[in-house]
C-alpha cells in the first residue's frame, strides 16, 4: 500500500477539485504498479502530453481546463504537432483535425499554467535543474539528458501521467527517482576507438545507437571519452540511446556528476556486462542510419533534438556567402528562447539569406509531413534517421553537419570521404 501524505489524502478526497482528484488518482494507481512506497514532491516538470496525437489527449486536456486547474509546479511544455509561428510547414489541408486539434492543445497547456517553451530540448533553457534534483520528464532525449548530464531525477513519464504529476507536484519514489537504480550496469570501453573519430560529432549519434542497442533499459557506463567532450555531444548520445534503445540514464566516467569515477558509476560494485566497443559495431550502426546513399537530395532536416546556440554558431559560418541549392530545403529546427539568441548575434538573417528555414515549436520527423520534406532526405541526427524512414515516406542519409551543409549546397549527396573510410573508423577492413 503506498502511504499517503495530508495533502495526497486531501487531493483525493476531491476537495481540491475533480482534476487533481483524478490527477492523484493517477499517480498513486502509477506508484503501485511501480512498487512505491510512496510519492515524493518534484520541483518542475517537462511534460509532453501538450503533443497532439489523438482526441483522446485533446478531451482530457479541455477536462483538466474545464475544472479551473492549474500545474502545481514549474512546467515547461515539450514540442506540438505544428509550428505555431510558421502554420505554413503543417497547413490544415495536410490534415485537418490533427493541425486544429494540435492548434488547441497547445493553447490549453498555456491555459493550464505551463511555460510553453515547445521544445524537446528544455535543458538548452536559462533555468535548469540541479544534482540531486527530483522532477518529472517525459521526452526520452530530455529525460536522459537530465538524469545523466545534468544529474536530476526522473522516471520516463508517459502522456496524462506527466501532466498529472505536474498538477500534483507528486511523483512516485520509484525506478531513476531512487539511489540504488542509479548504479551502473553495463560497462562499454571505447579503448579501441582512435581519437581522430572521438573528436568527430557524428561518432556520438553512433554511439548512442550503440548504446541503445545493446543496453535496452539498463544503465550503461561509458568509459573512454575524453574530457573535451561537450553538452552538444551528450545531447546526441542521450538521443540516439533513448531511440534505438530506451536508455533514460548513462553515466561517462571523469565527464557526468555521478561517474566521477569507475567506482562511483557502479556504486562500488562489478558491472554486470563488459562491452567493448569495436569499429565493426559503430560502422555497423552509421551504415544502418542511411537507406540511400547517394543522389540528389530534396530536404536537409537539422535540430532533433533541437539546435542549441552552439550548434548554430557552428552552422553560421558554414553558410556565410553561400546558397541552398533552390530545389531543395534546409530545415533547422530550435526552440523559440534559442532563435531569439540567434537573432541577437545577427545570424538569423545570414541564415534566411542563405535559404535556411527555421522550425520552432515541433520537429520534422513527424506527420503531417512538413512541406517540401520528400523523397531523400539528409540529416546529421542518428535519432532523426533512426525514426523517419518508419514514420515519413522517405530515404535518409546520415552525415555530419559540414556534409549536410555542402549537400544543401549542391543538391546533391555530399561525402567527405575521410570520415567514411574504415580506416578513419579503426577498422581498415571494413
Amino acid at each position: 500500500m503506498v502511504e499517503l501524505s495530508e495533502y495526497d489524502r486531501r487531493l483525493l478526497s476531491g476537495d481540491e477539485g475533480k482534476a487533481r482528484r483524478v490527477a492523484m488518482q493517477m499517480m498513486v494507481k502509477a506508484a503501485e504498479a511501480m512498487g512505491a512506497e510512496r510519492l515524493i514532491d518534484v520541483s518542475m516538470a517537462h511534460v509532453n502530453s501538450c503533443f497532439y496525437s489523438g482526441k483522446v489527449g485533446l478531451d482530457f486536456a479541455e477536462f483538466l481546463l474545464a475544472d479551473g486547474v492549474k500545474v502545481a509546479v514549474p512546467t515547461k511544455t515539450n514540442v506540438g504537432l505544428v509550428d505555431l509561428l510558421h502554420p505554413e510547414l503543417r497547413p490544415e489541408k495536410a490534415n485537418s483535425e490533427a493541425v486544429l486539434g494540435a492548434r488547441r492543445l497547445m493553447k490549453i497547456y498555456e491555459q493550464l499554467g505551463c511555460e510553453v517553451v515547445w521544445t524537446c530540448a528544455p535543458y538548452q533553457y536559462k533555468v535548469r535543474p540541479k544534482v540531486g534534483d527530483q522532477i518529472v520528464g517525459s521526452e526520452s532525449n530530455a529525460v536522459a539528458f537530465y538524469n545523466s548530464v545534468l544529474g536530476a531525477r526522473t522516471n520516463k513519464y508517459g502522456d496524462f501521467l506527466d501532466i498529472c504529476a505536474a498538477i500534483t507536484g507528486r511523483a512516485p519514489y520509484a525506478g531513476l527517482h531512487r539511489d540504488e537504480c542509479r548504479k551502473g550496469e553495463i560497462l562499454f570501453s571505447l579503448e579501441g576507438i582512435p581519437q581522430k573519430l572521438l573528436e568527430q560529432d557524428i561518432f556520438y549519434h553512433v554511439l548512442g545507437i550503440v548504446l541503445g542497442r545493446e543496453a535496452g533499459n539498463s544503465v550503461p557506463v561509458i568509459q573512454g571519452l575524453p574530457k573535451s567532450t561537450t553538452e552538444d555531444q551528450l545531447k546526441a548520445i542521450s538521443a540516439a540511446s533513448a531511440a534505438s534503445g530506451s536508455v533514460a540514464l548513462f553515466h561517462a566516467v571523469g565527464i557526468t556528476p555521478e561517474a566521477k569515477t569507475l567506482s562511483d558509476a557502479f556504486h562500488g560494485a562489478e558491472p554486470a556486462r563488459v562491452i567493448a566497443v569495436t569499429p565493426q559495431m559503430l560502422i555497423q550502426a552509421r551504415d544502418a542510419l542511411t537507406t540511400s546513399a547517394a543522389g540528389k537530395v530534396s530536404a536537409v532536416c537539422l535540430g532533433t533534438p533541437h539546435f542549441s546556440y552552439t550548434e548554430f554558431e557552428r552552422l553560421t559560418p558554414l553558410l556565410a556567402g553561400r546558397q541552398v541549392h533552390a530545389d531543395l530545403g534546409l530545415y533547422v529546427s530550435t526552440s523559440r528562447y534559442v532563435l531569439s539568441q540567434v537573432r541577437e548575434q545577427g545570424w538569423l538573417e545570414l541564415l534566411e539569406k542563405a535559404g535556411v528555414k527555421i522550425v520552432v515549436d515541433t520537429c520534422t520527423y513527424f506527420t503531417p509531413v512538413v512541406n517540401g520534406i520528400k523523397g531523400r532526405v539528409m540529416t546529421n541526427s542518428g535519432k532523426w534517421a533512426y525514426y523517419a524512414p518508419g514514420i515519413l515516406d522517405v530515404d535518409v542519409v546520415f552525415g555530419s553537419l559540414e556534409e549536410c551543409v555542402e549537400s544543401a549546397v549542391s543538391g546533391e549527396v555530399w561525402r567527405d570521404e575521410r570520415l567514411w573510410s574504415g580506416d578513419f573508423w579503426g577498422a581498415a577492413q571494413c
